[in-house]
């Protein structure tokens, strides 16, 4: 066997010995390439120092640079390439401009590929118009339908009260920033609330709305408890 396929052939077990440690897996598949790949890196980094779970939890973070149906495309792509049959896909994606066909088509994807599995499941995290929404919950309940402009204004105003300069789509502390100076507990429970009010609706039809919270409240699972104790409440 030449040396660079039995490196190849190594590298797969060792991969599947290290997948095979991990009880709770999440594959995170980000429409941007900074700004959720950011977010919820900070939930991964918490995680994997948090001597309880830090074995026992796989956390992906795979940025798409792509929009609605692409994100949940690539992630098929990705389960079907690396083998994966077991674990948590999720599709993290905002509504923008884009039809709404495409943004709610997403979701119906997902239900017809957890069909084929119980053992590998897809969600949609999905923000509409877009992740700053889910954002700007962390400090007001907010119902407006307004574009990314607006909402990127209204954190712009928030930050400054809290002393922390304007809000940037690359900023690398945006989950310390979130957690520390706004208030997860009721961005989750303003975000229930405004989904629960728009039940009847399709994603597209709730606006604005986001389903983020609920991979938050999946990953709020493992943190640190100092640290999960700021999520909690709405959690339980």
């Amino acid at each position: 066997m030449p040396k660079k396929a039995g490196m190849e052939k190594w590298k797969k077990k060792r991969r599947q010995e290290y997948l095979e440690m991990k009880q709770y897996r999440y594959y995170i598949f980000c429409e941007g390439q900074q700004t959720e790949p950011l977010y919820f890196m900070g939930f991964k980094k918490l995680i994997e120092d948090n001597p309880i779970y830090k074995d026992m939890v796989l956390i992906e973070i795979e940025p798409c640079q792509a929009e609605t149906m692409r994100v949940i495309g690539m992630a098929e792509r990705y389960v079907k390439k690396n083998k994966i049959q077991k674990g948590q896909i999720w599709c993290v994606y905002d509504k923008d401009s884009f039809p709404a066909d495409d943004f709610n088509g997403v979701v119906n994807r997902a239900e017809n590929l957890n069909k084929e599995s119980s053992q590998l499941q897809y969600h949609t995290a999905w923000s509409n118009e877009c992740i700053e929404f889910w954002f700007l919950l962390h400090f007001a309940y907010y119902t407006a339908n307004n574009h990314r402009g607006e909402y990127i204004a209204f954190l712009n105003d928030q930050f400054r009260e809290l002393g922390i300069g304007k809000y940037q789509k690359n900023m690398k502390d945006i989950f310390d920033i979130l957690t520390e100076k706004g208030n997860p507990k009721l961005a989750i429970r303003y975000a229930k609330r405004i989904i629960n009010d728009g039940k009847s609706k399709t994603p597209a039809e709730i606006a604005p709305g986001t389903k983020v919270y609920e991979l938050v409240e999946e990953l709020v699972k493992y943190l640190p408890e100092h640290v999960a104790q700021r999520f909690k409440e709405a959690c339980n």
